[in-house]
């Protein structure tokens, strides 16, 4: 299962799909009075595609990283073609706007933001042009996400969007790079959260989750801390991770039902627990009997979901990406 030119195509080709189709949308939309019943592309003119607006994000980000990884992949030119297009200061200017509205405090947070800052981090790895154009935005959100380290008493342990381990995950590359500070706080965030957790039961998964809750704290920890202080804490926090426990962990999701989009969530999960696993096991030790346990958990789950990343809408907007994360996500 290995992330080739071929595989590069047919995920871009599904996001090529659905990041300019407007409907069937659904919003993310405070309305202070009738002047703010709008269409999504009216709201959002960059990204009003692929049913919601943190789904068009991360699906230019998977567009954006293939033709990065993949320059000669049959869909790169027409992505880098309608990227071009996409992205102009005219229309990052109304997305900020929007996002300046009092009523936006809690627009997209924290899982949009995220996924916006490692767009932007995606653009600006590969010199584009289009980074300094997206790079307002950025900073926009990182603001965003200044406030809310000031002000968040508890993390949120949830298995979907609002998970603040997932979040912190995919910003921490953005902060490092770009605002020191910021990844500061996200560390200390971390540790004040999480850093007196052990033994997690891992009562998991719940009916529409997409994160594993446990795997994401875990992978917050080893993304924003040393390894020397990753190392011990994960021991505690899953002391048997070598002999595949939490059993629940290590099992896949089954997925009934891949036209209800809560159910279709499950195949998410496996996805990102494949990403999570991979991700944990390159962060241990090399000797860390978990280490091995852990990659061949991420083959397992990946060999279950990757055949679903497409057919039907409910989850086509959006699992491309979740397969590119656990494939290749640096």
């Amino acid at each position: 299962m290995m992330l080739d030119e071929a595989l590069a195509a047919r995920m871009a080709g599904i996001a090529l799909g659905h990041v300019a189709r407007e409907y069937p949308h659904k919003l993310d939309h405070v309305l202070a009075d009738d002047t703010d019943a709008r269409t999504p592309r009216d709201l959002h003119p960059i990204f009003f595609g692929s049913f919601d607006w943190h789904s068009c994000v991360h699906s230019w980000w998977l567009l954006l990283r293939l033709a990065h990884r993949f320059p000669q992949h049959a869909r790169a030119a027409e992505t880098l073609a309608l990227a071009a297009e996409t992205f102009t200061p005219e229309k990052i200017a109304v997305e900020r706007a929007y996002l300046a509205r009092p009523e936006s405090r809690g627009f997209e947070r924290p899982y949009g933001w995220a996924w916006l800052l490692k767009l932007h981090s995606e653009m600006v790895s590969t010199n584009s042009v289009l980074a300094p154009i997206l790079q307002p935005f950025s900073h926009d959100f990182a603001q965003h996400w200044r406030t809310l380290l000031g002000s968040f008493t508890y993390p949120i342990r949830t298995g979907a969007h609002g998970n603040t381990g997932f979040a912190l995950v995919l910003s921490a590359g953005w902060a490092a790079a770009h605002d020191r500070a910021l990844f500061g706080l996200m560390a200390a965030a971390a540790r004040n959260w999480y850093g007196e957790d052990h033994d997690a039961q891992a009562w998991e998964p719940d009916g529409d989750a997409f994160l594993s809750p446990t795997l994401m704290e875990a992978l917050a920890m080893a993304t924003l801390l040393p390894a020397a202080e990753f190392r011990p804490w994960f021991r505690d926090f899953m002391p048997l991770a070598h002999s595949e426990s939490p059993a629940s962990l290590f099992v896949p999701a089954t997925v009934t039902d891949r036209s209800d989009g809560k159910i279709a969530h499950l195949d998410g999960l496996n996805l990102s627990r494949a990403w999570a696993f991979r991700k944990l096991a390159a962060a241990l030790a090399p000797d860390d009997p978990a280490a091995p346990v852990l990659r061949a958990a991420a083959d397992t789950h990946l060999a279950t979901a990757l055949p679903h990343i497409a057919g039907d809408y409910a989850g086509e907007h959006w699992l491309a990406s979740f397969a590119l994360l656990a494939m290749d996500d640096p």
